[in-house]
């Protein structure tokens, strides 16, 4: 196996702002980078057309690409009908940032997707997501949820409900790993026609859980990165840890995106830990050993 994936950066795993973070992903050997571009200086509203211009230049004049946005708003996702028009335009204005950047794909979480397909969250998730769906559709790109919240099959019941590939996967092995206990190579399998990008991260779980306790329910706590980080980092349930060390299978992960021909980014995603830098060049390193 020789992969031949371009590799990416979280540029907010080095904790350093979004320029100091687009130099020093440059720095330990990335293609691209995902940046959030949910609030602050990322956030839509506070970039003018001239300003993304300027920013895609910089980018640019890096030798770098932009894998994706970061388009996840937190709480409850999708599943609070009477927040969904707000998150929904906010969606929206990302996806349009994004185009702009250059990339055709935001990354979200949309919320535990449940097994009871009659119930009124699901209905609330479904209808956000057409819409979003057929928005994506429309300008030949994607809104890619995160793997991990539920299994892959859930995962694909729910997009094959929906009208058009708009909504695909951002795949994620070690949430699966860490949370549900799914196995990312059979996930890679069942959700091939929807994965767009991926996340290259790994973790172990210490033990079984509920979803809803690391990513929030509607009726429950809403959920919230700083939480999901400090459960990673010193939790009873899982830990996220430095690629090779954890759980995943990558060889056998790897084999898998080329089996279904995913020529995507993968993407490095470093949310837990207190030398970054040293974990992420290690990280570039472990991808390129299998190049």
């Amino acid at each position: 196996m020789k992969l031949t994936n371009k590799i990416g950066v979280m540029v907010e795993s080095f904790g350093l702002g979004v320029r100091e973070g687009l130099k020093k992903a440059k720095d330990v050997g990335a293609d691209g980078v995902q940046i959030y571009a949910t609030s602050g200086e990322m956030d839509p509203a506070n970039l003018s057309p001239q300003a993304r211009k300027e920013l895609k230049n910089y980018i640019a004049s890096l030798g770098l690409e932009i894998s994706a946005l970061c388009g996840d708003l937190g709480g409850h996702g999708f599943q609070d009908i009477t927040a969904n028009p707000a998150k929904v335009d906010k969606s929206k204005r990302i996806l349009d940032l994004a185009m702009d950047l250059g990339t055709n794909i935001v990354t979200t979480h949309i919320g535990i997707v449940p097994d009871d397909r009659q119930s009124g969250i699901y209905s609330a998730m479904q209808s956000a997501c057409e819409e979003l769906s057929q928005y994506a559709h429309s300008m030949n790109a994607f809104f890619a949820i995160e793997t991990g919240p539920e299994t892959a099959a859930t995962l694909k019941t729910f997009l094959d409900s929906l009208t058009t590939n708009g909504v695909s996967v951002n795949f994620d092995p070690a949430n699966m790993v860490m949370v549900t206990g799914d196995d990312p190579v059979q996930g890679v399998r069942l959700l091939h026609n929807y994965i767009v990008h991926t996340h290259v991260k790994d973790g172990i779980r210490l033990r079984e859980m509920d979803p809803k306790d690391v990513y929030g329910f509607l009726g429950h706590a809403p959920m919230s990165h700083e939480d999901i980080a400090a459960q990673a980092s010193s939790g009873p349930s899982f830990r996220e840890l430095p690629l090779g060390e954890g759980k995943v299978d990558f060889k056998a992960y790897f084999a898998a995106l080329q089996d279904i021909g995913y020529n995507g980014y993968l993407t490095i995603e470093r949310e837990v830990s207190d030398q970054p830098e040293q974990d992420i060049r290690r990280a570039v390193e472990f991808i390129q050993s299998f190049k």
